[in-house]
């Protein structure tokens, strides 16, 4: 089992940056990929973004392309959401996942394909 929690979270001005991180512990980091989910009030969880276990693959949802990036430090068991350019829209609670992956490259978009979640981490945009 994996267990995952999110800091780095927070309140914001429009147009400006966060970092999210995600610890994580419990079996072997780099035998998992791992995803940034977010949920809104009154919506439903939405895919941000996702790292391969060995990094060298990511996905982003086209909400955030280009303002955000996913990375992971494998020897710190830990996987970044760096957001930038943040806007009002972009305020949720923001989840990380995990997965565990017999390949190197593999990615998912798909909540349910993710078996470990975080508790979630606040992060409010002003504008």
């Amino acid at each position: 089992q994996v267990q995952v929690a999110e800091s780095g979270g927070g309140l914001v001005q429009d147009g400006g940056s966060l970092r999210l991180s995600c610890a994580a512990s419990g079996r072997t980091f780099s035998n998992y990929a791992m995803g940034w989910f977010r949920q809104a009030p009154g919506k439903e969880r939405e895919f941000v973004a996702a790292i391969s276990r060995s990094g060298g693959n990511t996905n982003y949802a086209e909400s955030v392309k280009g303002r955000f990036t996913i990375s992971r430090d494998n020897a710190k068991n830990t996987v970044y959401l760096q957001m930038n350019s943040l806007k009002p829209e972009d305020t949720a609670v923001y989840y990380c996942a995990a997965t565990f992956s017999s390949g190197r490259s593999y990615i998912t978009a798909r909540s349910r394909a993710y078996e470990y979640w975080g508790q979630g981490t606040q992060v409010t945009v002003s504008s």
